[in-house]
């Protein structure tokens, strides 16, 4: 006759064993699954692009491959700016750590174009600001201000932007039209 006899510890270690690989089977069953061409701070850069839907036709953009500010207008002109290459002004910014009350509503402008910056705390950007020369009419009349294209690259990647008032109660908005 056999006999096999365990010990409480032995069972414990069994059930906790059997608890973590359900609770991993688990995550992989639900998290969502990212492209080869991952857009996150620590991946790679990827080909990946986004696809808006308006009404019963969807328009895609490019947001990849920026990596000067000729590039940068390329990327604008997708959306219908032009903008003037001469006005080009490159810069690096950081994402700060802690986003204040101004910075939190910027991100939700980033957001409403499928965009986030909190990815990017206390990351290096390159910002690429342009004088826009195409502002379309507002109310009837042409808008006199000088308007901006800011376009914030992460990696190659365009990760944040808007167009933009240079004046006191301008207005800022996504970058489409």
């Amino acid at each position: 006759m056999f006999i096999y006899s365990l010990r409480a510890s032995t069972l414990k270690f069994f059930g906790i064993v059997c608890v973590a690989l359900a609770a991993l089977i688990t995550l992989i069953a639900f998290v969502p699954a990212y492209a080869s061409g991952d857009s996150s701070p620590s991946g790679g850069v990827g080909t990946q692009a986004q696809t808006p839907v308006v009404g019963e036709n969807s328009v895609t953009y490019n947001y990849d491959k920026v990596k000067s500010a000729d590039t940068a207008a390329q990327f604008l002109a997708q959306f219908g700016w032009s903008v003037d290459a001469g006005s080009a002004e490159c810069r690096e910014v950081t994402i700060p750590a802690e986003f204040d009350k101004v910075f939190a509503g910027y991100n939700e402008l980033q957001k409403s174009q499928g965009l986030d910056l909190s990815k990017y705390k206390k990351k290096e950007l390159t910002r690429y600001t342009f004088t826009v020369t195409n502002y379309p009419k507002v109310s009837g009349t042409d808008y006199s201000g000088t308007v901006y294209a800011n376009v914030l690259v992460y990696r190659n990647r365009v990760v944040a932007g808007d167009i933009c008032s240079a004046d006191v109660n301008g207005f800022i908005h996504g970058f489409e039209k």
